[in-house]
């Protein structure tokens, strides 16, 4: 363990509360310290819920660890129980909490409450996140998940949604249209949007559609082995797996397939004039296995990107994930250190990221747009409007999420190398404010901002370490060139100053690396 300033996941009870949060009818009594209550605003600030997630902390404080904590445990359940009146509850220990060994699921079973009490049994120092998210749905479906006949009509659950997933909401939306169209009634949804007596009839459909492996492949491999229902694999990102997962629901259903294509602009679009100018430009994707091995599929099949890096933060997909990286010809990059991602993206130099709000940071910082894909993200990538990753308004919500970032950028670019133009200076003033020169510094002239100096290392050819540095017209002229290929630019010359034993770089440098690396 190590102190980081971001993180891609969090402890696994924090997994578990995601599964809470997205249900009715199930509470969560954690055992944990005063400060691990944190969590509750990752759902209310982050995710901008109505209330409060169904959680209950004991929330002992040092002065409780000469004393008895495990009565606490008992008081806070038993007020929990009487509170809320759940169907079933939720027993565990956060990090810090685990390290006194109470055994919150002991405790809990002896104290005779007349509802179903699950125990979770988390190693907070050996696993994270997304292991909560998965294994607490799985132990919910093998402690609630009840035999019973199959429905009359053909039926499926969608397995996977969780609180604070990236466009669950609006995926399971897609999904279900999906299936409708195909005549195929849903059973369940679950865990988010369930209820545990839900969960209990899971096992009357006839199949299950697993949109997020991170989160509910253990339960649906169990219900597969327990109760004869196999699952889905494709995952409907993009138009290609969405045609994909058609046919295969429709062979698990044995129905004929059926998809609606008249509202699917993506492929029209990605092949239109207005986005030929997109076509080869190499991007770096990061995220989770699931959403980063699609976004791989859909950039280099559907959009014309080229695929430069690809990478998880969840060890547990690193093996298809290393499989595809293969495919694609890249290394793949299986890391939750954001620092080496930031490392790899730089050594890349693509002209886009596709990653999380960790990598739309690290895409400012080294001038790259970039486009979310994928959690953890922020309160922006929660919107109120309807916004899909998956179907058929999936595919066209990723090509603009995905294009626009580009085209934004090279509107940017252009503006920027105009600006000094006539028409576009500072004495022209905005033609929207009648010609109104802008407001002057001191001295009376505009105020411009001045770039510090760039100090790189570098080896010369006799193996000397010098340090290069940029001059501020060198740097000025190198913010001339196209954002989409100024970070390769700058790396050539550094590379090429370094080389020749230059300790400043000047126009008359940057030009030259220009021209050696023309030849």
């Amino acid at each position: 363990m190590k102190l980081t300033v971001w993180t891609y996941e969090g402890p696994p009870h924090v997994g578990a509360l995601r599964v809470a949060t997205g249900m009715e009818g199930l509470h969560y009594v954690l055992h944990a310290p005063q400060g691990d209550t944190y969590a509750d605003l990752l759902f209310t600030m982050i995710e901008r819920r109505g209330k409060r997630p169904p959680v209950t902390y004991t929330t002992f404080q040092a002065r409780d660890l000469g004393a008895d904590t495990a009565t606490l445990f008992k008081d806070a359940c038993l007020a929990a129980y009487e509170r809320h009146k759940p169907e079933a509850l939720i027993v565990g220990a956060s990090c810090t909490a685990e390290l006194i060994q109470d055994d919150p699921g002991g405790l809990a079973e002896r104290l005779g409450l007349p509802v179903p009490v699950i125990a979770l049994e988390l190693p907070s120092y050996s696993r994270k996140e997304l292991f909560g998210t998965d294994e607490t749905f799985y132990q919910l479906t093998r402690h609630l998940a009840k035999p019973c006949d199959r429905t009359p009509e053909v039926s499926c659950n969608i397995l996977g949604p969780v609180g604070l997933g990236f466009r669950h909401r609006d995926d399971v939306v897609e999904v279900t249209k999906l299936l409708a169209a195909m005549g195929i009634a849903v059973n369940a949804v679950a865990p988010m949007g369930s209820r545990p007596s839900d969960i209990a009839r899971l096992g009357a459909a006839h199949f299950n559609v697993l949109l997020y492996p991170e989160h509910g492949e253990a339960a649906a491999r169990w219900l597969e082995r327990e109760h004869g229902q196999p699952f889905t694999k494709t995952v409907p990102i993009g138009a290609k797996a969405t045609r994909e997962f058609v046919a295969e629901v429709s062979q698990l259903a044995s129905v004929a397939p059926q998809l609606d294509e008249a509202d699917l602009r993506q492929p029209w679009w990605s092949a239109s004039v207005d986005s030929t100018y997109l076509t080869g430009k190499r991007v770096f994707i990061f995220g989770d296995a699931t959403h980063a091995m699609a976004a791989a599929c859909v950039a280099r099949d559907e959009m014309g990107f080229e695929v430069c890096g690809l990478g998880c933060y969840n060890r547990e997909f690193a093996r298809p994930l290393r499989a595809l990286a293969k495919e694609l010809g890249v290394s793949p990059l299986i890391t939750d250190d954001y620092l080496e991602v930031e490392r790899a993206i730089a050594e890349a130099a693509p002209e886009m990221i596709l990653g999380t709000q960790m990598e739309r940071h690290i895409g400012e910082r080294l001038g790259i747009p970039c486009a979310v894909i994928s959690s953890p993200v922020h309160v922006q990538d929660f919107p109120a409007r309807h916004s899909p990753q998956m179907g058929v308004e999936g595919a066209n919500v990723l090509f603009d999420t995905w294009v626009h970032p580009l085209v934004m950028g090279l509107e940017e670019h252009l503006l920027t190398m105009f600006r000094e133009d006539f028409e576009f200076s500072d004495e022209a003033g905005p033609s929207h404010h009648g010609g109104a020169p802008a407001a002057r510094a001191e001295g009376g002239q505009p105020p411009t901002p001045a770039a510090p100096p760039r100090h790189i290392s570098g080896t010369s050819n006799d193996g000397e370490v010098l340090e290069v540095v940029w001059a501020a017209a060198a740097e000025k002229e190198l913010r001339k060139i196209p954002f989409f290929v100024r970070n390769k630019a700058r790396r050539n010359t550094e590379r090429f100053a370094a080389e020749r034993g230059v300790g400043e770089i000047s126009v008359e440098t940057l030009y030259e690396a220009k021209a050696h690396y023309a030849r």
